[in-house]
């Protein structure tokens, strides 16, 4: 089957335009790859190659306006904030960044869809009035700060978008706003360029008006990627916004480009039931075992995940004999084994001036595998002598001084990890740069061995140093606290990204980066409700009737999204293997998806529905029987002449083996440090206080 990009470019090859005039507009960058190699595969001269951009960047050029950072945002609005709220109503940064996040959201959602900001806000301000759960005639303090906040509004986002645009700046929504207004202004200065927008499929308003203005001044086209069979169902959510741009006043003289018939050709679709995730990943490098012997390339092949964090187990899944691979997605940061180290260090730091360290605290840290691998080159001192000196002396707290004096030659590492940070968010920033510094020192002598983990090195240092600048810029953030919660918040938006060839081997994908691309072989992970699709998340502060008043997308529209996803990696391709987690996860996704449901209830194709468990041996249980040599009927005879306790028959009769392992073999099991006086420790103190006092 012919590939969406090559039937695009053989239609305008055909229509004999300069394709190097052209400027192709895609959903996302890693299309333009796809799209650059299948026309030098097409052309057969030498050309030059046309502009090639995804609409983030085709947008940031007619606004003239440059993305701001989400960290530099946060800032930015909490400048605003902080300018336009009385003292007494303020709050202080880290309270700000647990709502913050999703009002920039909202305010991102309510650019990007052209809604009139004053009117919705105000809007929003009179449903908090009839809200609030106060019912005396008078409102309380909390009560009148809650409604000034919402009532605010309209001015923090004046304010916000005002202070950005002055600067050059602008979040991804305002620039949509921007650049529907400067479009006149761009398209006299690019008077000779014609646009191609191709594969788009959920456009927010901004973005139709946008495109529509430029079919309309006929210096664009457009080729939709879409099957006839979700167009012309009435309810078919694959085809819902493609059958709302068909009623574009353009499309009443101008043919609809275009409707393909690829979904409904033979396919070899089998969805596999697998229990929990990571059983999900294991599979899938047994899949890909299979289709490599039978295949001998998997050039064709791509491997999507439905929930991105199955990345790290499938990449330790993929067999050996399977050649390139191009990972085409991020790794969440907070995903990351290096997240927990810090996790760790600003758990113990937000308590300011600790004059000793909890145990807990110090056996996690020096137990963590980056911190263990420098305090262990030196041999002399080995960490579990440490932690076997506080258990056998049940030591609590630990003071820095006693705690250096076990590590003598790492005195500097345990002063950066330990010494108090004073509340100073800059001296922490410092602390964790040099702890880095550290592991990295360590990990460079076997740089072959550790390159992935010195990656995941460089990309914290480049977040520290992002926050770094950030802070000294701002001044906001004066504690560890509030540096804590913007750490959080950044961890949790920050990818790092894998960097690869996108045309050899493998394709490694998540759902958003399988836009206008076809594969012939397709492998989705993680087809289970509250993951594909998504389902009701509703992280906003404006109500879903409200959303519906203003047209602004609601779940209803997200899902869609998803299901049109899920629909065109199936549309072109022959072999589908849909993998579903079979025990039902509440925090991880429910049941099997509806989208299985829904390929079974349409009846086109034959699904081969089949459930992987993994091998149980056999094992044979068989009583253990141990010996008894003369050496255990001689230690018998010693206890027998100490006498037995009752604690010691009872643990006879119960569990022999119990029994042997203690009292014979004398292993006893692993010592807790008791932070408080433990009822059996309470009574030996008891028993041996009378045993000396009768004697």
């Amino acid at each position: 089957v012919e590939s969406f990009v090559d039937e695009v470019l053989k239609d305008i090859l055909s229509k004999e335009l300069d394709i190097s005039q052209q400027v192709f507009i895609l959903p996302s960058k890693r299309a333009g790859a796809f799209l650059k190699h299948s026309l030098s595969q097409l052309t057969e001269k030498t050309i030059f190659s046309p502009e090639i951009l995804s609409i983030e960047q085709y947008i940031e050029n007619v606004s003239l306006l440059k993305t701001i950072s989400n960290t530099e945002l946060l800032f930015e609005f909490y400048q605003v904030y902080k300018e336009n709220t009385p003292k007494d109503q303020l709050h202080d940064f880290d309270s700000y960044c647990k709502w913050a996040q999703v009002m920039v959201q909202d305010f991102n959602e309510v650019d990007r869809y052209l809604v009139p900001p004053d009117k919705i806000f105000n809007y929003l301000s009179a449903i908090k009035e009839v809200d609030h759960w106060s019912v005396s005639a008078e409102k309380t303090e909390l009560i009148s700060n809650y409604l000034s906040f919402w009532k605010k509004l309209p001015l923090y986002y004046t304010e916000l978008t005002k202070r950005l645009i002055d600067k050059g700046t602008a979040y991804q929504g305002l620039m949509y706003r921007e650049a529907v207004n400067k479009l006149e202004l761009y398209l006299q200065l690019h008077s000779k360029e014609r646009f191609v927008f191709l594969g788009f499929n959920a456009l927010n308003t901004a973005e139709q008006k946008i495109i529509q203005e430029l079919l309309h001044q006929d210096v664009a086209q457009i080729y939709w990627d879409i099957d006839h069979y979700f167009v012309d169902s009435s309810f078919h959510d694959a085809g819902l916004f493609t059958r709302r741009y068909k009623h574009w006043p353009y499309f009443q003289k101008n043919e609809f480009k275009w409707e393909c018939d690829s979904y409904r050709s033979k396919k070899n679709i089998k969805t596999i039931g697998v229990p929990k995730k990571v059983s999900q990943a294991k599979y899938v490098g047994e899949l890909l075992s299979q289709l490599n012997s039978s295949h001998k390339n998997l050039l064709n092949t791509a491997v999507v995940l439905g929930d991105e964090t199955l990345l790290t187990p499938l990449l330790n899944s993929i067999p050996e004999e399977i050649g390139p691979v191009n990972v085409t997605m991020g790794l969440s940061l907070k995903d990351i084994p290096l997240a927990s180290l810090f996790e760790l260090l600003f758990r113990i730091h937000k308590v300011p001036d600790q004059a000793n360290l909890y145990y807990k605290h110090v056996l996690s840290l020096t137990s963590n595998p980056f911190i263990s691998q420098i305090l262990n080159i030196n041999e002399t001192e080995n960490i579990a002598e440490v932690h076997q000196i506080i258990s056998k002396n049940n030591i609590t707290y630990i003071g820095l001084d006693q705690l250096k004096s076990n590590f003598p030659s790492n005195t500097e590492l345990i002063d950066l990890l330990f010494s108090s940070w004073n509340g100073d968010s800059l001296f922490a920033i410092k602390n964790c740069k040099e702890i880095i510094r550290h592991i990295k020192n360590c990990l460079s002598d076997k740089r072959e061995e550790n390159q992935l983990a010195l990656e995941h090195l460089y990309r914290f240092m480049q977040v520290f140093n992002q926050v770094e600048v950030v802070i000294s810029e701002y001044e906001h953030v004066k504690d560890v606290k509030s540096l804590y919660s913007l750490y959080k918040e950044l961890l949790a938006s920050e990818n790092l990204d894998f960097q690869g060839e996108p045309l050899k081997g493998l394709q490694i994908l998540g759902v958003l980066e399988s836009r206008v691309i076809d594969f012939e072989t397709v492998i989705i992970t993680s087809v289970n409700e509250g993951i594909l699709p998504s389902g009701k998340s509703h992280n906003s502060f404006i109500p879903y009737d409200v959303k519906m008043e203003y047209g602004l997308p609601t779940y209803k529209e997200k899902d869609a999204v998803y299901t049109y996803h899920f629909y065109h990696l199936l549309q072109r391709a022959k072999n589908i293997y849909i993998l579903y987690n079979t025990e039902v996860d509440a925090m991880n996704g429910g049941e099997k998806s509806r989208f299985i449901a829904q390929l079974e209830a349409e009846k086109i194709h034959e699904i081969e529905d089949v459930i992987i468990t993994p091998q149980v041996r056999h094992i044979d249980n068989r009583l253990k029987s141990i010996n008894k040599t003369d050496d255990i009927i001689d230690h018998l005879k010693d206890l027998a002449k100490k006498g037995f306790s009752p604690s010691a028959l009872t643990s006879y009769i119960r569990n022999p083996l119990d029994f042997y392992f203690n009292k014979v073999l004398q292993i006893n099991s692993f010592d807790d440090i008791e932070e408080t006086v433990a009822t059996n420790t309470f009574g030996t103190i008891i028993h041996n206080s009378l045993e000396e006092l009768y004697k």
